[in-house]
């Protein structure tokens, strides 16, 4: 008890020390602006921001536009206090983002934790809740919002917090822009937008176009996406209708061991690892002002997705050999057990070590919306309904192939590709919610909203033996949430609690019987029940104009994760009975003539509530309640500052910087199974110092450059133990009996030095 109350004696007595200092400034200081936000991913009424008992953060369109090369995840992270990412595959739109240690990622097996909209459609895909980051039209995009907690009116999925972007118009956005960026390993980048208003119709287009080789060998990356938006605004009646779709070829390669690592950060522990996507969504809303403070907002989509992969990989039958056999020699280096060991020999050669994995993901989405929105004086209320569905179709097939000399793996052309596995399913969601914030006088608020969710999940599987019977399962869940504001003397106080629940998805109620593990991005078949994860937050803080600070608690119930069973990515989906997550956030603006300075702070205990198994493939990790999580820094801290050197230039620096993360498998300090082998693998801290510069050398036009990582720090951003099968980057020699695998760290290399610059016009 002692030792948890110490961890949280820094972060509190920060928010206090800071707490006094706001306190101190002018009696009844009023904000610079008065920001109005949605309480709803989807409806377009919405209350004044500082009357929301949570801390929202968002970034207008400037602040997005300001990406200086990079991405929006990137900027993201830059921008937004407590978010972090992490580089598991290489690939600048295939990062992993944590917000208070929940994630939403493009990776199958990720305990996504996150839902993320896109103008007013959830855009996390059936099949595993993953978010497929390149497929969000950029140029377009006008405005984020993070919402922070369990909040019950984003829906299915937030567990941590819901992202919700919103695309631009002609309305909001007339005119042109352009934007082209050059940088660092062949990157090249464009966007354009264009937008245009009269008499009530407006139109937007934008578009994205990406190209790069990458930092990493064998990790080149390219994607297209664009939008296209037509609406009226009228005396009572509003609509618009979206169209947008992209295209990428993404390239990833993954995890390095520390051996490889060392002797060359740019290395890739085997290819080809790529992913295909292509998306097509369309969106029509609508809003009709009934009379004056009420008005009704409905939505109306359809979202189709295309998901290919081939992963080049360790076969089975070699890593299972490695694994029996390592110590069975006899003197001549032969097996002493052949039958045992499994492993097929001719003329004293070791077949096909190698795997060549694909996968084919055909999914299908739909659904309507629809919500009363009230406003009366001081009070405002929402009452609405959703329903979406969705159709999965997906396909594995393995061929048994070849690793050459630099640990590529080629198909053998003489064998087949074998059918692996198959599913098709769907998944049903409505729900059912109100909400409703009202002025309790002198400054108080009170928020209350209730969301009760029901959701179908089935499935059909076809495995090597034969279909399987048809699986169907339901979950329902009534979520509350309440909030208190409280303004006076310039500071607004605030507390909230709420719940919010997640559904199994089709994989990983394909994928949850121990006895018989599945593979990345999966073998399936029918498997035992998994029980829904329910989460609770609770937060309390309080912020004014250039400062905020909030303290969070979220626990998990029945949480979601995904045990690996072997050398190989082979594993399965269990519920873990709680975890827990909870800190502290600070945030703090100053501004002075051309001087803008800026710092975040985030605290994060991440840990198992319950004792209980990890399956992590190398070793079974067995934690306690209060075991941290891997992957999850305890300190981040942010420091921006912009300084206008001259009129139209702008000179900036920042400062990211992390503390040391636990790596996955060594959770609880220990190194193997066996003996009394102990030590800390976990990732170093570090902290990574970026520069960037903005001129504008006359009116509409703007020359940008950024230089990340500027001191060439060496870092990663993320690590696992696991059996290295390529010690000294060589293939292993069962048939010789030269068999020492060994379990090792394996880390995420972080980007070394890169420089990108740009020029934009605005007209």
């Amino acid at each position: 008890m002692k030792a948890r109350l110490n961890r949280w004696v820094g972060p509190v007595g920060l928010l206090l020390a800071t707490q006094g200092v706001a306190a101190a400034g002018p009696e009844g200081a009023a904000l610079a602006r008065v920001e109005i936000v949605g309480v709803l991913p989807f409806a377009d009424a919405g209350i004044e921001a500082d009357r929301l008992p949570y801390a929202l953060q968002s970034l207008d369109r400037e602040a997005l536009r300001d990406g200086q090369g990079g991405n929006l995840v990137e900027t993201m992270a830059r921008k937004l206090n407590g978010v972090t990412v992490n580089e598991i595959t290489g690939s600048p739109f295939q990062v992993d983002l944590s917000y208070r240690g929940f994630r939403a990622s493009p990776l199958l097996g990720t305990s996504q934790g996150l839902s993320v909209y896109l103008d007013g459609v959830r855009i996390n895909e059936g099949f595993g809740d993953v978010v497929n980051w390149d497929m969000v039209p950029e140029a377009a995009i006008g405005r984020l919002a993070l919402v922070p907690g369990s909040n019950p009116l984003y829906g299915l999925n937030t567990l941590g917090g819901a992202i919700a972007l919103e695309t631009r118009s002609g309305l909001t956005d007339p005119g042109a822009d352009l934007a082209v960026t050059a940088g660092s390993h062949g990157r090249r980048r464009v966007d354009l937008a264009y937008g245009a208003n009269r008499d009530g119709w407006h139109g937007f287009v934008a578009a994205t176009l990406f190209d790069e080789e990458g930092w990493r060998r064998h990790s080149a990356g390219h994607l297209a996406n664009a939008l296209v938006k037509l609406g009226r605004k009228g005396s009572a009646t509003d609509w618009s209708a979206t169209l947008s779709g992209g295209r990428s070829r993404l390239l990833g390669n993954g995890l390095l061991p520390d051996g490889l690592y060392d002797d060359d950060r740019r290395a890739v522990y085997t290819y080809p690892d790529r992913s295909s996507n292509r998306v097509a969504q369309g969106s029509l809303r609508l809003t009709h002002r009934l009379r004056p403070g009420m008005e009704i907002n409905a939505l109306a989509y359809v979202r189709d997705s295309r998901r290919d992969t081939v992963g080049g990989d360790v076969g089975d039958a070699y890593a299972d050999y490695v694994e029996d056999c390592a110590d069975g020699f006899e003197a001549n280096g032969e097996p002493e057990d052949r039958d045992e060991c499994g492993f097929e020999r001719d003329d004293g050669e070791a077949l096909h070590p190698a795997s060549l994995n694909t996968t084919a993901t055909r999914q299908r989405g739909s659904g309507a919306s629809i919500n009363l929105h009230r406003r009366a004086g001081a009070n405002a209320f929402d009452v609405g309904a959703t329903l979406d569905r969705s159709r999965v179709r997906f396909a594995q097939f393995e061929q048994e192939a070849f690793f050459t000399p630099s640990r590529g793996v080629d198909a053998n052309p003489e064998e087949e590709i074998e059918p692996a596995s198959s599913v098709t399913g769907s998944a049903r969601m409505a729900s059912a919610y109100a909400a409703a914030t009202l002025g309790l006088g002198r400054g108080t608020d009170l928020t209350l909203s209730a969301r009760f969710n029901r959701a179908r999940v089935g499935n059909t599987l076809v495995t090597e033996d034969g279909p399987k019977p048809h699986e169907s399962f339901t979950y329902s869940r009534l979520n509350p949430s309440i909030g208190l504001t409280h303004a006076r003397g310039g500071l607004t106080w605030f507390a909230n609690a709420a719940q919010s629940n997640r559904v199994p998805t089709v994989i990983e109620l394909g994928c949850a019987d121990p006895a018989e593990p599945c593979r990345l991005p999966v073998g399936l078949q029918s498997d035992p029940y998994l029980k829904q994860v329910v989460s609770r937050t609770v937060e309390a803080g309080v912020r004014s104009e250039g400062f905020g600070a909030t303290v969070f608690r979220t626990v998990n119930r029945d949480d979601i994760l995904f045990g690996r069973a072997g050398a190989t990515r082979a594993g399965y989906f269990s519920n873990f009975e709680r975890t827990v997550h909870q800190g502290a956030e600070l945030d703090w603006s100053f501004r002075k003539g051309g001087l803008f300075l800026k710092a975040g702070y985030s605290y994060l205990d991440a840990t198992y509530g319950a004792p209980g198994t990890l399956f992590t493939g190398a070793r079974s990790v067995r934690v306690d309640s209060g075991t941290r999580i891997a992957g999850l820094p305890r300190h981040t801290l942010k420091l921006n500052l912009d300084w206008e050197f001259r009129q139209g230039l702008v000179l900036g620096a920042e400062l990211r910087a992390l503390s040391r993360m636990a790596s996955q498998g060594n959770e609880d300090g220990r190194v193997d199974d066996e003996g009394d082998a102990s030590g800390d693998w976990g990732i170093a801290g570090h902290a990574l110092l970026n520069l960037h510069a903005n001129w504008t050398p006359a009116p509409g036009w703007q020359v940008f450059a950024r230089i990340g990582n500027a001191l060439d720090r060496r870092h990663e951003s993320f690590g696992a133990l696991a059996v290295d099968l390529f010690p000294g980057g060589r293939l292993l020699q069962p048939h010789t009996g030269a068999v020492d695998p060994e379990i090792t760290r394996f880390v995420a290399p972080g980007a070394p030095r890169t420089l990108a610059a740009g020029l934009r016009y605005r007209f």
